[in-house]
């Protein structure tokens, strides 16, 4: 037991003094049944105590370090929010693509407005004409009257100069047809730019000031659009009004030409009657409506009746299917245009009811006109029917 306690002190002591002494003065352990105090072990070397500094060399830490939490936040106005960075203008696809569409629509207006000023030169052009026209007519119309000799060369004169105008009035409508043909191409392309603008709604990646833009294009077509179709419905009636204007002015030249030739004045021509004057009645009635023989037509079955129940009816291709069957069957036929008017109602509403179905009637007509009917094969007459509750147009074959 002794022995242990020996070699337990000696190990002890050999261990305390490790981290004390120098890397080559390190003892050696030695097992030994000696007594203690004959084994030679190196002196313990005893380390200085280090002196205590005072406090003040003592490095404090900073209060703003050791205090730090919690932070307070600065205080945000909304002025600092509309100058941040955020809004700064962001390009995205959609922004390339409302360029894209910018760049299309300030072309397609560019048209619009060539188109516009074409149309305003044409009806300069047929104003002048028309003065000419109506002027020589008024001048043999004035000289028939006062009385005059039969084949007066002065009045054949005015005659051919009445005729040459109306010649360049029938370019006149050619142009306008051609017109028509390429404002309804704009109105296309027009269509085309307003699906493209809602469509870059639902682009990904887009900002906020990318749908403010496209609201703003949005009106802008939508203004375009509607400038369009005003030039179109302007180049139709003017269409509309030459072709009844032409068709109802060269059958009076050839009564002024007969009358020229005999020296006697004669009214206008017979078959100038756009409309035939249908007393208002039910189509119920026939008794109300027998004196007129054209009116028998009514009485019959129409080739094809075209309600305007909507502002955009497609009856283009029903109309020319019976059109065609009926000249196929009938080389020879007459057709008759029935614009029918509801019956019900004040007086003001009923005769802008008439004139709305008298207008789709003459809208009717231009189709016909187009498809290559002749308008001298086809009268045009009004009627109000007391159940009915829409505009309609009704085709009879005579």
């Amino acid at each position: 037991m002794k022995l242990v306690k020996y070699l337990t002190l000696a190990g002890t002591l050999s261990l305390l003094s490790y981290p004390a002494i120098a890397q080559d003065d390190i003892p050696t352990l030695v097992v030994t049944n000696k007594p203690i105090a004959q084994i030679s072990t190196p002196s313990i070397p005893v380390l200085p105590m280090r002196a205590k500094a005072p406090l003040s060399d003592i490095p404090s830490v900073p209060n703003s370090e050791l205090y730090s939490k919690p932070v307070r936040s600065p205080d945000i106005s909304a002025q600092s929010v509309l100058d941040d960075t955020y809004f700064a203008p962001v390009e995205t696809k959609a922004s390339g693509k409302i360029k894209e569409i910018e760049a299309e629509m300030y072309n397609l207006q560019g048209q619009v407005a060539d188109s516009a000023d074409q149309l305003q030169s044409i009806e300069t052009v047929g104003q002048d004409l028309a003065a000419s026209y109506y002027a020589a007519v008024a001048t043999i119309n004035t000289q028939l009257q006062s009385g005059t000799t039969p084949g007066n060369p002065r009045l054949k004169g005015r005659l051919n100069l009445a005729e040459d105008a109306l010649d360049t009035l029938s370019g006149n409508v050619a142009d306008l047809n051609k017109m028509a043909i390429q404002i309804s191409d704009l109105a296309s392309v027009s269509n085309f730019l307003q699906q493209q603008a809602r469509s870059a709604y639902s682009l990904s990646g887009s900002v906020e000031e990318d749908h403010v833009r496209l609201a703003q294009l949005e009106d802008a077509l939508s203004n375009t659009a509607t400038s369009i179709e005003r030039l179109l419905n302007n180049v139709n009636d003017n269409i509309t009004r030459a072709a009844a204007y032409m068709s109802s002015e060269r059958a009076n030249l050839r009564t002024l030409a007969l009358a020229i030739s005999n020296g006697d004045l004669y009214g206008k021509s017979l078959s100038n009657r756009p409309f035939s004057m249908v007393a208002t009645s039910s189509m119920d009635a026939p008794s109300a409506i027998a004196p007129f023989p054209q009116q028998a037509s009514i009485q019959r079955r129409p080739l094809i009746k075209i309600r305007f129940d909507r502002p955009e009816v497609d009856y283009s291709q029903a109309l020319y299917m019976s059109v065609n069957e009926a000249i196929q069957k009938y080389p020879s036929s007459q057709f008759e245009l029935v614009a029918v008017s509801p019956g019900m109602g004040n007086p003001a509403k009923l005769a802008i009811e008439s004139t709305k179905a008298r207008r789709n009637a003459e809208k009717v007509l231009r189709n016909m006109v187009q498809m290559g009917v002749d308008t001298n094969r086809v009268q045009l007459a009004n009627v109000t029917e007391a159940d009915a509750q829409f505009n309609e147009v009704h085709l009879f074959i005579r």
